[in-house]
């Protein structure tokens, strides 16, 4: 008997998976359609299509309007695609209207990519990096960096990334990482301080009531809103301090989770239910807007045309939502790391 490879084992793994999410999305497709929760059909667009504006909202504290639709470029920077294709994707969906951009040091070439954007177009983007460390040594590195490769002064929105992973007590510790944030903008550096994360939300919490965090973007989506919670354990939290919200992870993240970031892999949620995966993380209360990383031009045009028609659930709409969420969280599982 032939031994099969951790590569091979892992794609069967998917499968069942897939299976499995299949059949849950099939028996959920008829209950979805009764209720009236139907995907939204849409015209295929060509790259000289309007697709129209992008509707904006303002993100909590900061009082800056921002699209619903943020452009997430983790996917391009860590893909196989060049800086000139992540590069001519970025400055599409700029063009196109989308003024909140996010990326990170950890992406591979997102940031230089989207330099080279910048060059032209930094008076249209509210632009976002985020630094991946618990201590102050590690953030000045990562974020001079950022600052180089985006060739920009300041950015208009820095995070603490990856905020469930992090040491808090490290990072809140007096000149610590945060006290590094917090004179980075003093001197305007940054105009507005945040946290991101997918998994433990208590640490979330004990950030926010520092009540010195301007914005925040999380993991919500239908289905691990049943795992992680971020909805009912955090959300409040930011509401109540006048936390901006982004969510982000709203189809699922990439099919078979965070050790495939680097290949080009359909979304881990079934393209039948885009429509109201959006419509259901625009709906939550103090979101402002979703974050959704794409592999290409025809995909940026798709979110473009999800968020335009992302009208407002029905509660019929919901509890169907919720029911086959609940179903879905099973067969995914907290593939982000631990809850708690």
């Amino acid at each position: 008997m032939s031994r099969k490879s951790p590569e091979q084992r892992g794609d069967e793994r998917i499968s069942r998976r897939v299976f499995v999410g299949g059949a849950l999305a099939g028996a959920a497709a008829v209950e979805l359609l009764a209720s009236g929760c139907r995907p939204r059909e849409s015209t295929p667009t060509g790259p000289d299509d309007d697709l129209g504006p992008i509707p904006k909202r303002t993100l909590g504290r900061t009082g800056e309007q921002v699209t619903i639709l943020g452009l997430g470029t983790a996917c391009m920077g860590e893909g196989p695609q060049s800086t000139e294709e992540c590069a001519s994707v970025f400055a599409e969906a700029i063009d196109r209207g989308i003024t909140y951009v996010d990326t990170a040091r950890i992406y591979e070439n997102a940031e230089e990519a989207l330099g080279r954007v910048l060059r032209t177009r930094r008076d249209k983007v509210f632009l976002v990096t985020k630094c991946m460390t618990d201590t102050r040594k590690d953030a000045q590195a990562s974020f001079e960096t950022s600052l180089r490769n985006l060739g920009v002064d300041h950015v208009d929105l820095l995070h603490c990334h990856s905020t469930g992973d992090r040491d808090i007590d490290r990072v809140l510790e007096p000149g610590g990482m945060w006290d590094y944030f917090l004179e980075l903008k003093a001197e305007g550096k940054t105009r507005f301080l945040g946290i991101t994360g997918h998994n433990r939300p208590h640490k979330f919490v004990r950030m926010l009531e520092t009540d010195q965090v301007d914005s925040m973007m999380v993991a919500m989506n239908f289905v691990d809103r049943h795992t992680y919670g971020f909805e009912e354990k955090v959300l409040p939290v930011a509401r109540r301090h006048r936390t901006g919200a982004m969510a982000m992870k709203v189809f699922g993240g990439i099919r078979g989770g965070f050790a495939f970031n680097r290949q080009i892999r359909p979304s881990q949620l079934d393209p039948v239910h885009l429509q109201n995966a959006v419509r259901y993380s625009l709906s939550l209360e103090g979101v402002t807007g979703v974050v959704i990383g794409v592999h290409n031009s025809e995909e940026l045009r798709q979110n473009i045309r999800l968020v335009r028609n992302a009208a407002p659930l029905s509660q019929t709409e919901r509890e169907a939502l919720t029911r086959h969420g609940q179903e879905l969280a099973q067969a995914w599982g907290p593939r982000f790391g631990p809850a708690s």
